[in-house]
């Protein structure tokens, strides 16, 4: 478990007035994670949720798998669209307030699905999904902020975003109990219904010290206090608020110091999420249509293999602390790659099936953990939210492409084996490749720098 040695401590005198300067203690530590995680636990439930009952909506509204998959992809361009407003509200209104407005769009959006008459009605209710799907960026930035000093911070924070394995499992397995009984439309219902106390959990959590640091350095500057906005900035490490140039937003991310980080970054998540939405998303689409699973045994692959989605979780979050975190999801995604055209071309039968792509979302999913702590540390405090979302809404860039192309290869009558492997598995193998041309933040992990703040 991770130490608060490194806590911001008791308050100074009048710190009741100083929001910035309340102690950030083991209980406020462990509130945080715990909401942050059932948070995106419930927003993947419903993401994935999706992608399970696709072929139950195909089925019931007459699509073709190429149609199906057509579908998706136009509500997935409305998820990009919608995501396109997360960064501003993150860095504006702040963490807080931007976790309760996603989540609460999210499970407005989840509820509705179950109320869809056609293709259009799909494609423009799941367009706000694009909301509680970014909430990850929320826990990317936040999270960054309130474990500023805590030890095995990256490994605390992969138990946080272990959520996707675990709500993709709760998906799997719970859509295989009601399904018969409730049918697909009350099962985005019950989605809606979980996340309401979620939603009322996140109205007790703390902002960010940072965010109220920036947002006290801005107070100053304006009333002429100079010398008090440059203390607390040095304090925070948000000295770019003290320029007068400086003023954040989508300029200063594609700034010379920060552009090619920024573009490979942007990258990275647009071709890994090709996979992501071959593999995981479309998940019981691929093993139907590959390896000839019946959809019944494709839930039951799914939840098996996302116990190892959430073992992978861990683990990356782990080595990430200890080796660096480019490098662990340069590696992860190349290896997931592999084994992903392993499992697509080997002639499998159910049990090495099922260990292989396990395994491939212990690669593919796992890195994650590691990702988006990486690109809280990775941007300066007054675009943390921007440049992490300009990133993140890639994610959604890239289920569009993966999707898309998928539909091309399979309308061209070309086999599912090698319409995944060419929407799903060369694209995981590029993303680990372009993981070089980003900014490294651990080199070696996280080990030089606790030793150095602890002989200070």
């Amino acid at each position: 478990m991770a130490s608060t040695s490194g806590d911001f401590g008791m308050p100074p005198p009048g710190a009741s007035a100083q929001p910035w300067r309340r102690p950030v203690t083991t209980k406020t530590i462990t509130y945080v994670s715990v909401i942050t995680f059932l948070a995106w636990v419930m927003s993947v439930y419903d993401y994935t949720l999706f992608g399970t009952l696709l072929p139950v909506l195909a089925k019931e509204f007459g699509w073709s798998t190429s149609g199906a998959t057509a579908v998706n992809t136009f509500a997935t361009i409305g998820v990009f669209v919608v995501s396109l407003v997360v960064g501003p509200i993150l860095d504006k209104v702040g963490r807080k307030k931007a976790l309760v407005v996603l989540m609460t769009g999210g499970a407005l959006a989840s509820g509705l699905t179950g109320l869809v008459a056609g293709a259009v009605s799909v494609v423009i209710i799941r367009s706000f999904t694009g909301l509680s799907l970014s909430e990850e960026v929320v826990n990317s930035v936040y999270l960054n902020e309130m474990l500023r000093k805590v030890r095995n911070r990256g490994f605390l924070y992969s138990l946080v975003q272990s959520g996707w394995p675990v709500g993709a499992l709760l998906s799997a397995g719970i859509t295989a109990l009601l399904l018969p009984l409730v049918g697909w439309r009350w099962s985005f219902v019950v989605a809606a219904v979980l996340a309401v106390p979620m939603i009322l959990l996140a109205l007790r959590l703390p902002e960010s010290p940072t965010f109220q640091a920036m947002k006290e350095v801005k107070r100053l500057r304006q009333t002429g206090d100079e010398a008090g906005a440059r203390a607390l900035a040095e304090e925070y490490d948000v000295p770019q608020l003290l320029q007068d140039a400086t003023q954040g937003g989508l300029r200063q991310v594609f700034a010379p110091d920060l552009r090619r980080h920024t573009i490979s970054l942007a990258l990275a998540w647009l071709t890994n999420w090709m996979g992501i939405q071959v593999f995981s998303v479309l998940g019981t689409t691929v093993l139907v249509g590959a390896k000839q699973v019946s959809f019944e045994n494709a839930l039951i692959v799914l939840v098996l293999s996302n116990i190892a989605g959430f073992a992978g979780y861990l683990f990356h979050g782990w080595i990430g602390d200890r080796i660096g975190r480019k490098l662990t999801i340069a590696l992860g995604w190349t290896v997931g790659g592999v084994i992903s055209i392993l499992m697509l071309v080997l002639p499998t039968g159910t049990g090495l099936t099922i260990t292989l792509y396990a395994l491939t979302l212990f690669f593919l999913n796992g890195p994650y953990a590691a990702m988006l702590f990486y690109m809280g540390e990775s941007f300066p405090a007054h675009v943390r939210g921007t440049g992490a979302n300009v990133a993140h809404v890639m994610a959604p860039l890239g289920g569009i492409a993966g999707s898309a192309l998928l539909s091309i290869l399979l309308a061209d009558r070309m086999s599912m084996t090698v319409a995944a492997l060419s929407a799903g598995s060369v694209f995981m193998l590029i993303s680990g490749v372009l993981m070089i041309g980003t900014k490294t933040t651990n080199r070696r992990g996280d080990r030089v720098r606790e030793q150095v703040e602890a002989a200070a």
